[in-house]
């Protein structure tokens, strides 16, 4: 090989592998501070948060009804008590910001799962986490049916839906 062949191929190395570091760095840095929010969602949060809160939509006639979830709650973990209601569903579960059941919890994706309404039940779906979620010792593996008080294992922690 000339020397220019051999030139070339350090400098495509060293390329390749500089790319590696910094695409290792990125989902480091994701994992640690959460997805970026784009520069139109912060300030039209922070207009609704001038104005106050946002008023309620007027109740659901299924919410009223006996045997319907109205709430998310944590049973068991570092989070205990965390709760986040289901009138704002789709409910994210995760270590991120933008989680509206944030779990300190090292098992824990930044955007772990999601607990979602179609009709009159209740779904939960893991969104690609490293750890997985589980209902009982049942790794989920697409969008699975919850009812009142089924287990939902994310990471170390429970959730189950209440009334």
């Amino acid at each position: 090989m000339s020397e220019l062949t051999f030139f070339l191929i350090r400098i495509a190395y060293l390329a390749i592998l500089w790319i590696f570091v910094l695409a290792a760095i990125s989902v480091i840095r994701s994992d640690m501070f959460g997805a970026r929010v784009p520069e139109s969602a912060r300030t039209a949060d922070a207009k609704q948060g001038k104005q106050g809160k946002a008023p309620k939509q007027p109740k659901q006639r299924a919410s009223k009804r006996r045997g319907v979830p109205t709430h998310v709650a944590v049973t068991q973990g570092s989070n205990v008590g965390a709760t986040a209601t289901l009138d704002r569903a789709p409910i994210l579960i995760g270590r991120g910001s933008d989680a509206a059941i944030r779990l300190d919890d090292d098992y824990v994706s930044t955007r772990h799962a999601r607990i979602a309404a179609s009709g009159d039940q209740w779904f939960v779906e893991d969104l690609g986490s490293t750890n997985g979620t589980y209902i009982g010792s049942v790794r989920l593996t697409q969008p699975t049916t919850i009812t009142l008080g089924t287990e939902v294992r994310i990471g170390k922690t429970i959730v189950e839906l209440r009334k």
